[in-house]
C-alpha cells in the first residue's frame, strides 16, 4: 500500500458516510449538521462522476423513538426532515444512493415497507448485513460493524423481535434523556449519543453535573478543596516522615514560611487544615467505595452491559473480521465498517480497513491539571466522508472532512477551559492512501 496522489480516477466512485443518528424523541430530534449534510448532498446533486453515495449504517436513530413503532417511524422521520428528504429524492436523481441497516436503525432490515417508501425518494435500501461493491477488478467489502460487537450483535437477522440488549439500553436511557435533556440548566443530556464508549456514561454525567447543573455557590466553594487534594495529600505524607523522625526538613520549613507570612500564612494554614480533614473523609469512604463500584462493574459485566476487560485495541475486534474477510476473498481491497464512531484508514495486510466514523457530536475526555475534580469531556465535530475510487489499476482511499466550527467556547464554562491542559482532539487520518493493483493475498498466506 502506498500513501500519495495519483492519476485521474478510473470507472465507479463511491462515497461513504455513517452513523448519522437522524431522529429520536423530543431533544434527539436535533440535528447538529443538517446544513452541512444537505450541502454535501447538493454537490452529489451536481457531480458529473459515476458515483454512488453509500450509508453503512445507522442513517436513522429508529431505537430513540419510543412513542410510535415500526413503520410509523419513517412518518415521524418526514414529518420532522422534510428538506432532507427531499433532498435525498433530488440527489437520487443523479447518483444511486443505497442504505443498509445499522443496529440502531436495525427495523430498516426487518420490515420490507421501508424498501418502498425510501425508493419513493430514490434511497435503494438493501437489507443485508454487508454488501460489496467493484473497484476495477478489486473489490470492497461494506458493513456496518455491530455484528462484532456483543451488546449489539442481532443473532436473527431481519426478525423484528431479535434485539440485542444495546436496543433496550437505548430505548430505556438514551431516549429518555432526550425527553429530559431541556429541563436541565443546561440542555446537555441529549449528547449522550456522542459520548463513547458507554461505559464513560457515569462519569460524564457527573461531570455535566458539577460544571453545569451543581449551584455556582456550592461548586464555587468545593473547587479550591478539590484542588488542593494532591497538595494535601502530600502534605500528610511529609507529616508523617516528620512525625516518625525520617525527614523534618520540609514541614520546618513550611511552617516558619507560614509564620512570616502573618495574617495571610494563618488563613493559608487553616485552609489546609480544613482540607487536610476533607481528605481524611475522603480516605476513609474511598475504600468502602472502591470495592461497592468494583461489585457493581462486575455485576454489569456478567450481564454484559460493560467489559471490565476492554481490548487495549478498541478497533481489534473489526481488524480481525477484516482478517478474515480479505483471506476468504482475496480480491477484497478495503474493508469498511462504521458502529464505533471512531473515524480511521490503517493498513492491514496490504488492504485498508476503514472506520467511517459519525456526524454526531464526539466527546473527549480530558482531565483537569490537577486536584480532585471531575473530568471535562471535549465537544467536537468530525464530518468525513470516504471516497474509493480506481486509479492507475488500483484502489485509492480517499479521506475528507467537512468543516464545522468548534462548539467548544459554546458548551464549555471558563471553568472547565482553565482547568484542562491537553487540548488535543483526534488523532490524524490519512487523506489518501492507494492499495496496489498487484497486491493478492493467496489462501495459503499467513501474513499478519
Amino acid at each position: 500500500m502506498t500513501a500519495g496522489e495519483s492519476s485521474a480516477d478510473e470507472g465507479p466512485v463511491y462515497y461513504l458516510i455513517s452513523d448519522l443518528h437522524i431522529g429520536g424523541d423530543e431533544q434527539l430530534e436535533h440535528v447538529d449538521f443538517l446544513d452541512e449534510l444537505l450541502e454535501f448532498l447538493r454537490t452529489l446533486e451536481e457531480t458529473d462522476e459515476d458515483a454512488e453515495l453509500i450509508v453503512n449504517g445507522d442513517a436513522f436513530g429508529l431505537w430513540e423513538f419510543t412513542e410510535v413503532e415500526g413503520i410509523e417511524k419513517f412518518d415521524a422521520l418526514l414529518e420532522g426532515y422534510p428538506e432532507l428528504f427531499e433532498q435525498l429524492r433530488a440527489t437520487g436523481e443523479n447518483v444511486r444512493i443505497t442504505l443498509i441497516p445499522g443496529n440502531h436503525d436495525y427495523e430498516l432490515a426487518a420490515y420490507d415497507e421501508y424498501v418502498e417508501r425510501l425508493a419513493a425518494y430514490n434511497v435503494v435500501l438493501e437489507q443485508e448485513e454487508a454488501i460489496t461493491r467493484e473497484v476495477g477488478d478489486r473489490s470492497v467489502w461494506i458493513e456496518h460493524g455491530m455484528q462484532h460487537d456483543p451488546n449489539n450483535r442481532v443473532e436473527d437477522f431481519g426478525n423484528p423481535y431479535a434485539n440485542p440488549l444495546g436496543y433496550h439500553v437505548n430505548r430505556h436511557i438514551t431516549s429518555r434523556a432526550g425527553q429530559l435533556s431541556d429541563l436541565g440548566r443546561y440542555n446537555w443530556l441529549k449528547d449522550i449519543q456522542a459520548v463513547s464508549p458507554t461505559d464513560r456514561i457515569p462519569m460524564w454525567i457527573i461531570s455535566k453535573y458539577f460544571y453545569r447543573e451543581m449551584h455556582p455557590a456550592l461548586r464555587y466553594a468545593a473547587i479550591p478543596f478539590l484542588l488542593l487534594f494532591e497538595l494535601s495529600v502530600l502534605s500528610v505524607f511529609l507529616l508523617l516522615l516528620d512525625l516518625s523522625g525520617i525527614w523534618s526538613l520540609p514541614v520546618a520549613v513550611a511552617t516558619d514560611l507560614i509564620e512570616r507570612l502573618g495574617l495571610i500564612g494563618s488563613a493559608i494554614h487553616g485552609l489546609l487544615a480544613v482540607n487536610l480533614v476533607v481528605v481524611a473523609l475522603l480516605l476513609l469512604v474511598a475504600i468502602p467505595l472502591y470495592l461497592f463500584a468494583r461489585d457493581v462493574r462486575t455485576t454489569l459485566d456478567r450481564f454484559g452491559i460493560v467489559r471490565a476487560n476492554e481490548p487495549s485495541n478498541p478497533n481489534e475486534p473489526y481488524v480481525e473480521a477484516a482478517r478474515e474477510v480479505f483471506e476468504s476473498s482475496p480480491e477484497t481491497a478495503a474493508f469498511v465498517y462504521g458502529h464505533t464512531h471512531r473515524p480511521a484508514v490503517s493498513e492491514v495486510d496490504d488492504r485498508a480497513v476503514i472506520n467511517t466514523g459519525t456526524w454526531l457530536k464526539r466527546l473527549h475526555r480530558h482531565e483537569v491539571i490537577f486536584g480532585l475534580l471531575p473530568p471535562v469531556f471535549y465537544p467536537s465535530f468530525r464530518l468525513n466522508y470516504v471516497r474509493i475510487s480506481e486509479v492507475d489499476g488500483g484502489v485509492a482511499v480517499d479521506y475528507r472532512v467537512i468543516d464545522k466550527p468548534s462548539p467548544v467556547k459554546e458548551e464549555l464554562t471558563l471553568t472547565e477551559r482553565l482547568l484542562t491542559y491537553d487540548k488535543r482532539i483526534e488523532g490524524d487520518v490519512p487523506e489518501r492512501v492507494v492499495i496496489d493493483a498487484d497486491v493478492r493475498v493467496s489462501e495459503g498466506d499467513e501474513r499478519v
